[in-house]
């Protein structure tokens, strides 16, 4: 095919693909307003890591004690501006117009740099617990830099705070960017408590709607998903709580899917490999049948 027979292709498949209203692209809508950067929410991510993290993904000048708090002054600056705009973009992209959203999102951005102290508290308590829970782990550096569960745990926390500051999109973007990184998949919405440890964490996967206690640790492969749905009239899914509540001090080996609006009581142990859809009473061992071999 010579190229103007390409170009003819080209052309009359530019005309098919642009036309409006097109019953087989019915979910695919022109989308004509201002959109979330994913670029942008990456280097907001960066930054903030840069705060949380001092010294660890900047340089060195800003780990000086002469210095840290005018790099914190500027890295916070930069995340306002940052964030500003991204949240602008985000609350522009699901609804009906962008009036009356520029102070919105400059108050959402402003009371997300309020919660950093915390989100910072927050994640030094997950490295904790990662240290402690993990004999392969030699230092806290180590772990920051190298296990994928603080990226995952960072990118859901700062997640969850704009999620419930009502912002669209982003969190989700966050989240799926982590995903996306580490193997592991944590839904905006789960509220997670102190020192929260993933070990490995390869294909753990936490619903929209868990609840996660205090000093939980969880494996590689372990899910806390949802049993099934609620429907409305139209037969779609509804937004209901119907994933599990993990409390304090539970322990959920890989491989092991916890499924329902269910509850793991304090001080659990959860082996590898179960299939759990029943509530678990405060301090129970869940392990699984030992097989029985032949002879």
């Amino acid at each position: 095919m010579n190229r103007s027979e390409v170009l003819e292709q080209i052309r009359k498949n530019v005309e098919r693909l642009s036309l409006a209203d097109v019953p087989e692209y019915q979910y695919i809508p022109l989308h004509q307003k201002p959109s979330p950067s994913v670029p942008m929410i990456r280097r907001f991510m960066q930054l903030l890591k840069m705060v949380v993290f001092p010294g660890f993904f900047g340089t060195e000048q800003e780990a000086h004690p002469d210095s840290i708090q005018y790099y914190t002054g500027v890295y916070l600056e930069q995340i306002y501006d940052l964030l500003q705009g991204q949240v602008y973009n985000g609350l522009c992209f699901e609804s009906e117009s962008c009036c009356d959203t520029q102070d919105k999102s400059s108050d959402i951005a402003v009371a997300f740099i309020n919660e950093i102290p915390q989100l910072k508290h927050l994640l030094s308590t997950d490295v904790k617990a990662i240290l402690d829970g993990d004999p392969a782990a030699n230092s806290v550096s180590e772990v920051i830099f190298c296990y994928p569960a603080v990226q995952a745990i960072l990118c859901q926390r700062t997640a969850h705070i704009l999620f419930k500051l009502g912002v669209p999109v982003l969190p989700r973007i966050i989240t799926e960017m982590a995903h996306s990184e580490t193997g592991i998949d944590i839904h905006p919405g789960a509220q997670i408590g102190e020192y929260f440890s993933i070990d490995h964490g390869t294909g753990v996967v936490i619903g929209q709607t868990a609840i996660i206690g205090n000093h939980v640790r969880l494996y590689q492969g372990v899910t806390l998903g949802a049993k099934s749905f609620t429907y409305d009239d139209e037969g779609l899914p509804i937004d209901v709580p119907r994933h599990p509540i993990i409390e304090d001090y539970v322990t959920i080996y890989s491989n092991t899917s916890v499924l329902g609006r269910i509850t793991i009581g304090q001080g659990s142990v959860i082996g590898g490999n179960i299939w759990l859809t029943h509530d678990v009473p405060p301090n129970s061992k869940i392990l699984q049948t030992r097989a029985i071999e032949e002879k």
